[in-house]
Order: C-alpha cells, then structure tokens, then sequence
C-alpha cells in the first residue's frame, strides 16, 4: 500500500501547518528571553482547554494506536481497561494528588522528593526516569511510529525513523513545552476525527455498505470472544489480564504511576495558570479517554475480520488503513503522525526538564538562558541515541505495548509506594523511600522467576504492598517520630467545583455501564 499524490498532499498541509503554529506560538515579545519556566512549564500559564488536550496527545502515541490495537487483535476489548480504568484515575489524580505538587510549585517529580525526602531519592528517581524514558518510552515511540509509516507508505523503517525524529524536533526543540501543549489541541482534534473515521470505514466494510451499527452486529456475531473485558482463567491471555484483579488490584498501582507521578504525564498540569484549570482539563482528558477505545481499540478487533492472516498484530492498525479512499487516507495518516510526533515532543521536553532541572541546575553556575539551551540539546541528542537503539531494543516483539507494560511493571510499584508514603505518612523517611525503590525492582524479578504463573498485574499489585511494608519498616527503624519535611496534607486545598463533581460522577456511571455490558 502507497500513499497517493492526494494523500502525500494532505498530510504535506498538515506538516506546514502544525509547523508554523508551533512557531507562531513560541514567539517571545521583544526584549524577552525564555527562561526555564517559559520552556519546560509554558510561563505556567496553560488552559484547560490545552491541558486536557495536551494530555491525550502525549498518552496517545504509537505505543496506543499501534501497540494496542496489535494486543487488540489478539485478547479483544478486554486491553481496553488501559484506557477506562485511566479515566477514573485522573479523576483521584486531579482530586486528591495534583493539588499536592501544585502547592510545592515544583518543576520535576524529583525535586518534590527532595522537598520532601532528600537529595539521594531525588537523583536515584532521576536517573532512573532518564533511563526509562530515552530507553522504553522515547524509542518505543520512535519504532512503532516508523513501522506504521513502512507499512502505510512503504518507505524503509530506518528512513521513516529519521524522518519523525526530525519533525518531531523541528516543531518542539525551539518553543519547549509551550510549542507542543498549545499546538496538542490540532492533533488530538485530527486524532479524533482520524479515528472515528477508521472505525466507521471499517464497520462499514465488514457490513458491506449496510453502516456502521450493522457492521458492529456482525463483528459481535463473529468474534464474541473478543468482547470479554474480564477474562477467566481459561483464557490464554489471562497472564496479560487476570480477571478481576484488572479492576481491583495492580492496574490501579500502574495507572497512579502513569497518570499521577510520571513527569512525562504531569508536567502538563504543572504548568496551569492555577489549580481549577488544571482540575478542569484533567476531566477533560478523562473524557476523551472514554472515547479512544473506539479509536484504537476497535479497529484492531475489525482487523481480525478483515486481515485475520497478519505477520504480527501490530499491523493491525495499518492494515485496517488500507481500505481508506485517496485523500481520506491521507487524512488519517496525517492524524496517525500527529499522535506520534506531539508524544515524541512531550517526551523530549520531559527527558530535557528532569536532566537539566534535576541534575544540571544543582551544580549551579548557569544562566536561565543557558540552562534554556542545555534543555534543548538534551532533547535532541536524547532523541538521537533512542533512534540509533530502537531496532536493537523492539525490533523481535510482535507486541510492543504488552512489552511496555511488563517492563514498567518491575518499577511502578516502588515508585507509587514512594509517592503515597510521602503524601500521606509523616513518618516516611529518605532510606524507607530508597528501600522501596530497590525492593521493588528485587521483588518483581524474584516473583517473575519463582512464581512464573503470577500474572504480571498480580505481580505489580503483589510487589507494591510488599514496597509499602519496606519502606515503612525501615522508616520505622529509624525511630523517626515525624519527618521534618512531611506534608501537611489537611493544609492542601483539595476542594473541587461542582462541576468536578458531576463531571466525575458522570465519568464513574459511564465506566460502570460498560463493565456491565461486556463483563
């Protein structure tokens, strides 16, 4: 499959466009220099508006529209808790944690656990971040992006590669995070719309013209197995999705991680203009996550129809591309590029914030202005070594986003375990956080190794009450009463407007109809 002159067009228009906003939005009024807040927090100064969509674009990425319609081609909407279960964790985020970081008016994730632990578990978390995001996340990104391009256009992966390397630097490197939140809004719209329309062409064609509700009855006739959103035991992709543990136990630890404590993710609401905006595009996002499983998910389960003799589900998503008319097609790529490059900027910024905020800035010495330019250097050559390891690193997974998960998964329970010891108990302590860090990681790959049929949720789960235990034990025999730095949580403002409320309330019936119906 080829892109036509018409779709190469399309997608050409939306390029220069995007280009030229972030550009327009970057802009500096005269005599003014960015500093550090201007670059890797927007002047903190975002609307909701932009923060809810700011959200969505850096979550969805090919990892998601990819990576997840590959794992929906092989479990079903079952994968699709990823996404509904995200949408009542920002709910909790947006309520109970986000008013926490925004009264510490912090930059990074590491520096408020230097506020409240100490310099070692800032620089420990750090580094691991830095790692994690330039290894996993960054490169992640990086090839199923490029093989979503070989496979809709038929240009060879590594020049694909390259070529969303260097638009995703051209449009981001010079504004920061402010380039990417306020141009987010054009790609999560162009996904949106991209989206739906996959879907619909898609139930169009399995119906054969008859529309999509038609399209949507044969799918349900065909494969039923493919609409169980808790899976039994004797399922063969139990060990993905044990169950009900995915609503009750180790998906809410990966999700907290994810949505409340990962800077990638958080650095968004971070720079709103003050925390009822941040609140109001948190809903927002919480929104828009009920409605991508439609996007992403279902096309994949089309795909089993349609193209149920794939090399590997990962081509799911672009083989369902293949039916889209000339011009249409190009649409729809234009969105699938929009997701790739807004999350590949939105990492970079991330990975650029923690190493120039969290390490570079404590040795001192440096102007804003230089710190500005360190920033945009460690974006790009971040950028540089994930593309030079991506084939090393994903090259033989046929599902990425599975990967992604267990990889994540020997880390997130450490970290959450760190984060709500530091919020919620005074009596935390810089070595109890630490403990918990390399417990966790020891904790995951004894159970992975002596309890091979744990699922790898359970294990999440498992690991991070065992984290919780650590990390109190060894505060505790510390003999610290109160730690000096602890939060004073009934201090925090945490109130929310009613339209909060309802928003949330709304959010919670949604979610409890569509258990009900696919349970």
């Amino acid at each position: 499959m080829h892109l036509g002159t018409l779709d190469f067009t399309v997608v050409a228009i939306y390029a220069f466009v995007l280009l030229f906003i972030a550009q327009w939005v970057s802009r500096e009024k005269k005599g003014h220099q960015k500093d550090t807040k201007d670059y890797f927090l927007a002047g903190r100064a975002l609307p909701w508006w932009a923060i809810g969509a700011s959200l969505i674009a850096a979550n969805i990425s090919a990892e998601q529209i990819i990576g997840m319609s590959g794992s929906a081609f092989v479990m079903g909407i079952a994968i699709a808790s990823y996404e509904w279960m995200a949408a009542i964790t920002l709910v909790i985020v947006g309520k109970y944690l986000l008013p926490v970081f925004l009264k510490h008016q912090i930059y990074t994730m590491p520096q408020f656990l230097e506020q409240r632990y100490d310099h070692r578990v800032r620089m420990v978390l750090a580094i691991f971040w830095l790692g994690v995001y330039v290894f996993v996340n960054l490169t992640s990104i990086l090839w199923l992006g490029a093989l979503a391009i070989n496979t809709v256009t038929g240009l060879d992966l590594t020049y694909s590669l390259l070529l969303l390397a260097a638009f995703a630097a051209a449009y981001s490197l010079y504004g920061g995070l402010k380039a990417v939140a306020l141009t987010d809004i054009i790609q999560v719209v162009l996904l949106v719309f991209g989206g739906l329309l996959i879907a619909y062409i898609s139930m169009n064609e399995i119906s054969g013209g008859a529309g999509v509700v038609a399209g949507f009855k044969i799918v349900l006739e065909q494969v039923p197995d493919k609409f169980d959103m808790i899976l039994s035991k004797d399922n063969p992709h139990y060990m993905s999705l044990p169950g009900v543990s995915v609503l009750v136990g180790g998906m809410w630890v990966m999700n907290l991680s994810y949505w409340g404590f990962n800077q990638y993710i958080i650095q968004r609401a971070l720079a709103a203009k003050n925390s009822r905006e941040a609140q109001k595009g948190i809903i927002f996002a919480a929104f828009l996550k009920l409605l991508m499983p439609v996007l992403v998910v279902l096309p994949g389960i089309a795909a089993v129809i349609l193209a149920p003799d794939l090399s590997a589900p990962d081509k799911a998503y672009p083989e369902v591309m293949k039916l889209l008319p000339a011009g249409i097609m190009g649409l729809v790529f234009a969105a699938l590029i929009a997701a790739i490059v807004s999350s590949l900027a939105s990492m970079m910024n991330s990975i650029s914030t923690i190493f120039t905020m969290d390490i570079v800035k404590h040795y001192g010495g440096r102007s804003e202005q230089q710190l500005v330019t360190i920033g945009r250097i460690v974006s790009l050559t971040a950028l540089i070594i994930a593309g030079v390891v991506a084939r090393p690193l994903l090259g033989n997974f046929d599902q990425a986003f599975q990967y992604i998960q267990e990889f994540t998964g020997f880390f997130t329970p450490g970290i959450v375990a760190i984060f709500l010891l530091a919020i919620f108990w005074k009596n935390a302590t810089a070595n109890g956080a630490l403990a918990a860090a390399i417990g966790s990681a020891v904790f995951s790959i004894a159970a992975k190794v002596y309890w091979p049929s744990l699922p790898f949720i359970d294990r999440v789960g498992l690991a991070f009450v065992l984290c919780l235990l650590l990390g109190m034990l060894v505060s505790r025999l510390q003999g610290t009463a109160v730690h000096p730095d602890a939060i004073e949580y009934n201090e925090v403002d945490t109130s929310t407007t009613a339209g909060f409320n309802w928003a949330s309330a709304a959010i919670v019936l949604i979610l409890t109809g569509l258990y009900a119906t696919w349970w």
